[in-house]
């Protein structure tokens, strides 16, 4: 596996200043940030739109990580592409041409991603798994920050990451949800390598520390 990746949300960051949570990412030399995009629909929840990533796009270096959780996400590639985004995930769970947009976002430069929730197997990904760059695992129902983390979800972290040695393929293995130093222990164990941490990163004492910890995973 590759080195453990720490990639902060943003959704748990100081809403009052998104740049300056940016920069507390590029302070401890990160080099991912995770947004997630929330529709009210697919999600109770409302987030950023593609004006808050083109906004924050002149001002850093970021690798964007752009986990749209949208009822109709095909309608939004463009947007987001063109906002900055470097990597669009999309869920399997609405009902809409996957292998379609995952080409399109593919074909607008971008990266693509392919997201289960908690409650969908694994096998639901398997018409595209080789057609993506990284598959995100969510380990709590998504909608707000702040959850438990589902152990649950752990078999399938662990199903998907066997089909990845089995078939030889490259996508980058990410985990999302109630995840901190130990809960990510238990997703490297069972195979990921890229960990969105909002709460635990951002209210961490010394975030710093915290980091050097997390790449001890390895």
């Amino acid at each position: 596996m590759p080195p453990p990746l720490l990639c902060p949300s943003l959704l748990a960051g100081d809403h009052a200043n998104l740049a300056g949570s940016v920069r507390l990412v590029e302070e401890v030399r990160l080099t991912w940030l995770h947004l997630d995009i929330m529709d009210g629909h697919f999600v109770p929840n409302l987030s950023f739109g593609p004006q808050t990533l083109a906004a924050l796009r002149p001002h850093t270096q970021l690798f964007f990580d752009t986990h749209l959780m949208l009822d109709e996400p095909h309608r939004y590639i463009e947007p987001f592409a063109k906002a900055g985004a470097n990597l669009i995930s999309i869920h399997i769970e609405p009902a809409f041409d996957h292998a379609g947009t995952l080409a399109r976002i593919r074909s607008l430069g971008c990266q693509c991603g392919i997201v289960l929730n908690p409650g969908t197997p694994a096998d639901a990904i398997l018409p595209v798994l080789d057609r993506v760059d990284l598959v995100l695992v969510m380990t709590v129902q998504p909608g707000f920050g702040g959850q438990p983390f589902r152990r649950d979800v752990l078999p399938k972290l662990q199903q998907i990451a066997d089909w990845r040695r089995e078939r030889r393929l490259g996508f980058r293995l990410e985990v999302d949800g109630g995840i901190d130093l130990a809960t990510a222990a238990e997703c490297r164990a069972a195979g990921a390598d890229t960990f969105v941490a909002g709460t635990s990163f951002f209210r961490a004492p010394d975030r710093s520390k915290f980091v050097a910890e997390f790449a001890r995973l390895g």
